[in-house]
């Protein structure tokens, strides 16, 4: 049995900051108290002016095991999440193999998993061309949501699906109220002939802004024939904004998240030669970038997420410098708040307007607002602690993630995540995982 308190000046409770107590007993928030409150015999954690938020929640990672472990697995990736503040994830379809396209394969996948995970941990299934029949299979399962790609994943075994298959599982996407994810880029042969491999504003070219309008103009027409729920993941080009906008103000049913690397970086500050900054869509020009800061601030996006997506330095090309035949994907989930606390800071995002992208709306859109995603008593005790006044620079020797590459190695961030709890277990404590093993396995209702 767990049972302590948790003091804090600055709780975030019910969308703004209160000084309270929480008490923690059975794993879960058994009470709050108003101002400070010790009980007899009880533990009492006075966190003083830390900031104390709920746990976040990542609901788009890639983990890759089982059979591409070697790119990330989940004792790592769980670890990496615990000391960025991430309470839950939701691993994606790929890049595992077997992709989780079956319930075989979801069944292996959870197999894997057991007594490795350090936070709590659910599952997107796939689909595919050749998988069809078995949606509604993995649905009954328990996966959060059917991730699927409108161009090339990357991996052969994770092939695009068109309109004709969207509209064909349709039917078992609203009779489960799950939603489709869309990786919405809709490539097209108009594209510049490659000159110089090593060039980013060659790549950045041959993935323009109209891909990934025109995959969502799909999305959206998907969405408002069948009325399913459709969430486009990270979206990048500032040229969606409008198309997006006007069809959230007729449904709650169309959701879109971006995230932080395309809030962070900037087209202009990328060097050739320098694929570590890959993904997919790209990072692109400031310009864009700052329209997506806008939509941001004006409350566009439903929430943020990591799109973990790590690969070995031989997978990223990282000697050759190749940006097309390297892998595309940003390791960045250790990191999250502080990148964008830090970037947030810079254009007046309040904390008040960040922390509820990172756990409330994340909660919701997985149908977890029951017990995750706010400090309220009945709910998980999945816990964050910031200390908003710490400065850190991210080294290799601070990375938790299997490979240590990626493009936010050496960058000074503001804010510093000192203590989780993890279901009531605190897991980090002073930045240092102290307990292991602490993380459930998430399904669908």
């Amino acid at each position: 049995m767990t049972e302590f308190l948790i003091y804090s000046k600055l709780c975030f409770i019910d969308g703004k900051f209160i000084e309270a107590t929480l008490y923690i007993k059975n794993e879960k928030i058994h009470d709050i108290f108003k101002g400070r409150y010790p009980l007899a015999d009880v533990s009492f954690l006075d966190y003083n002016n830390l900031i104390v938020i709920p746990g976040i929640i990542d609901a788009h990672v890639h983990i890759n095991e089982p059979g591409r472990e070697h790119w990330e697995g989940f004792d790592t990736a769980t670890k990496a999440a615990a000391l960025g503040g991430v309470t839950t994830l939701i691993e994606m379809p790929l890049n595992a193999s077997p992709v989780t396209t079956t319930v075989d394969a979801f069944k292996l996948k959870q197999k894997v998993a057991f007594n490795k995970l350090h936070v709590n941990c659910g599952f997107y299934g796939g689909v595919i061309p050749s998988n069809i029949n078995s949606i509604e299979y993995l649905i009954n399962e328990g996966v959060f949501g059917i991730k699927g790609f409108l161009t090339h994943s990357g991996i052969d075994e994770f092939p695009n699906v068109t309109r004709e298959h969207l509209e064909t599982i349709a039917p078992i996407l609203k009779k489960y109220d799950v939603p489709l994810l869309l990786h919405c880029e809709l490539s097209d042969a108009n594209i510049p002939e490659v000159n110089n491999p090593k060039s980013y504003k060659e790549y950045l070219c041959s993935r323009p802004q109209r891909w990934e309008t025109n995959a969502i103009e799909l999305a959206i027409g998907i969405q408002q024939k069948f009325d399913i729920r459709v969430h486009i993941v990270h979206l990048s080009a500032s040229n969606g904004i409008q198309q997006i906008s006007q069809r959230k103000k007729e449904t709650t049913k169309l959701t879109v998240e971006t995230c932080p690397h395309y809030l962070f970086f900037n087209a202009e500050e990328i060097p050739d030669a320098a694929p570590i900054y890959k993904c997919a869509p790209p990072i692109r020009e400031k310009q864009n970038n700052d329209l997506l800061w806008d939509y941001f601030l004006n409350d566009g996006f439903n929430f943020l997420a990591s799109d973990h997506s790590p690969a070995p330095p031989n997978q990223k090309q990282l000697e050759s410098g190749d940006f097309f035949k390297a892998w595309g994907g940003i390791s960045g989930l250790q990191f999250t708040l502080p990148i964008l606390y830090t970037e947030g800071q810079k254009r007046g995002l309040p904390l008040e307007k960040l922390i509820p992208l990172l756990t409330k709306n994340p909660a919701s859109f997985l149908g977890l607002d029951h017990k995750k995603g706010l400090l309220k008593k009945g709910f998980d005790a999945d816990i964050t602690v910031l200390n908003d006044t710490q400065d850190i620079t991210i080294t290799e020797s601070s990375i938790q993630h299997r490979h240590k590459q990626t493009p936010y190695l050496g960058k000074k961030l503001k804010g510093k995540i000192e203590h989780v709890f993890v279901n009531g277990f605190q897991v980090i404590k002073d930045s240092k995982i102290v307990n292991e093993g602490k993380g459930m396995m998430l399904f669908r209702n």
